[in-house]
């Protein structure tokens, strides 16, 4: 099926393609590292083909238009005005937050996390020497929710410092409500926590559950947020290597600009300028038909748990195009989980507990391809989970 205009059922045969999803052979159906098998957005690729083209390909410094780009992207689809000065474009949210750790916490500090969360935050924690401070999320009747009892002690902690969220949720499949948000915003002003909201999947909750920014809430508690975001998820430009951080107040900003620029890490690429600011002034249309694509795929894909794998439950999905699967009735850990799929059906996952313990027992798996390799891809699953 074509969503309208754009063509998300053909296959793209990425095999040469220098793809770190596509290194294992023909025989195994890679549905696992967070990018699509989608073109990109046809006013993303025009533009490239256009810089390429020109031929130069010097240092490059973000121009008036990327910067225009942005700020009417924010406010036409989510609602909040980005302030032009408060935003730091730089290489990736990865190495953006581990910059901000090392600005707002000295080793030995702590970091509040909501696992099962996305493995980079840990492991950025231990780069900086921070202390995890675990804020589970709380599973309940197939959906994730915020522990904010758990949170309010946890910021309390004399040595808490910041917390990590992530909007919406990796791999837990949420899209926090605004009122979610504001209470989570709420607690940590309260103890001097400051919130650092990694976004990049924002632009891929589904059309039942919009994406609020945390720079929407309340104006006094996303004043001294720290926002992470990109057009990479979104628009399949991660490789480009192209994000920003959006910080309000003027103190904050310039610790944050210093750290980025300390770890270098705010010196750009050509392409990625080209294709940022492409995608959030003419990719929408392609951004709206690929969510409708991606919400048909999730159908398909817990339709088929539904009814050939009901012992194994699909967690409910609100947005991005990562399933979590909670495989814990089949008493393996996810690693021998992952590891037997790979072996018994030639398919490649996420084993669940490198988002931390809580994700023991997990796999995640990656749906954003063409109908026909999903099916292709369920069907390997049910060969691998039926028993």
């Amino acid at each position: 099926m074509t969503e309208g205009l754009f063509d998300f059922d053909s296959a793209v045969d990425r095999s040469g393609s220098d793809a770190a999803k596509w290194q294992e052979g023909a025989d195994i159906l890679p549905l696992w590292v967070a990018d699509m098998d989608f073109r990109s957005a046809p006013a993303v690729i025009a533009a490239l083909e256009a810089r390429v083209a020109h031929g130069v390909f010097g240092y490059p410094a973000p121009d008036t238009a990327y910067f225009e780009a942005i700020i009417s992207w924010f406010a036409r689809r989510h609602g909040v005005r980005l302030p032009r000065s408060g935003i730091i474009p730089t290489i990736g949210v990865v190495p953006a937050i581990q910059a901000i750790l090392g600005a707002l916490c000295a080793p030995g500090d702590g970091v509040i996390v909501q696992p099962p969360v996305y493995n980079r935050f840990l492991s950025a924690l231990e780069h900086m020497g921070c202390r995890r401070i675990e804020n589970p999320l709380v599973l309940r009747q197939g959906r994730y929710e915020m522990d904010f009892a758990d949170l309010e002690r946890k910021a309390a902690c004399s040595q808490a410092r910041v917390l990590l969220l992530c909007n919406p949720h990796n791999p837990g499949g949420r899209v926090w409500t605004r009122a979610e948000l504001e209470q989570l915003a709420r607690i940590c002003t309260r103890h001097g926590v400051r919130v650092v909201s990694d976004e990049i999947h924002g632009d891929l909750a589904f059309s039942d559950h919009p994406f609020t920014p945390l720079a929407a809430v309340a104006q006094d508690a996303a004043a001294g947020c720290i926002t992470c975001t990109g057009a990479g998820k979104a628009f399949n430009i991660s490789g480009l290597q192209n994000a920003f951080v959006v910080v309000g107040d003027p103190e904050l900003r310039a610790l944050v600009e210093a750290a980025m620029t300390a770890h270098q890490i705010r010196d750009l690429n050509p392409m990625g300028l080209a294709a940022t600011t492409a995608a959030y002034t003419r990719g929408e249309a392609w951004l709206n038909a690929l969510i409708a694509y991606l919400e048909g795929n999730e159908r398909l894909l817990r339709q088929t748990f539904a009814r050939h794998l009901p012992h194994i439950d699909v967690i409910q999905q609100e947005g991005t195009y990562l399933a979590w699967i909670d495989g814990r009735r089949l008493g393996l850990s996810s690693e021998a989980l992952a590891d037997r799929l790979v072996r018994e059906a030639g398919v490649r996952v996420t084993p669940g507990s490198i988002f931390g313990a809580q994700g023991e027992g997990f796999v995640r798996v990656n749906f954003a391809c063409p109908r026909a390799r999903l099916e292709d891809g369920l069907d390997r699953l049910i060969r691998g989970l039926s028993r």
